[in-house]
């Protein structure tokens, strides 16, 4: 009988260390997974939210992970699909596209 007490014993530590083992990468994963989603979501949200600096050039090439929506915060302009007949899905954007910005109307003409 006690070697089927120490076997079980020992058993049962290394089925906790299996399962703190995997617990750990678990929670690593989601922590790595969280920490790459906030990161490049704060890129986006804080360059169209924040940004305040030179308006767009009226001709713009669209970047790496762009869409019409952060380039039109980005840049002032609601009616880029409007001012650029050539963009048939707003959906199809793509890095080196080219469109034209219509410059935001500033506050002191008004």
């Amino acid at each position: 009988m006690p070697f089927n007490y120490s076997r079980r014993k020992k058993g049962k530590s290394i089925a906790e260390e299996a399962s703190f083992y995997s617990a750990l990468l678990l929670v690593s994963s989601i922590l790595l997974i969280m920490l790459t989603i906030f990161t490049h979501d704060e890129h986006y949200s804080t360059s169209s939210i924040s940004y305040r600096g030179p308006p767009c050039e009226e001709i713009y090439v669209v970047g790496e992970g762009e869409t019409l929506h952060t380039i039109s915060d980005k840049c002032g302009d609601p009616f880029i699909v409007e001012n650029n007949p050539h963009i048939h899905d707003p959906d199809d954007v793509f890095p080196g596209l080219v469109i034209k910005i219509t410059p935001p109307l500033s506050s002191s003409s008004q």
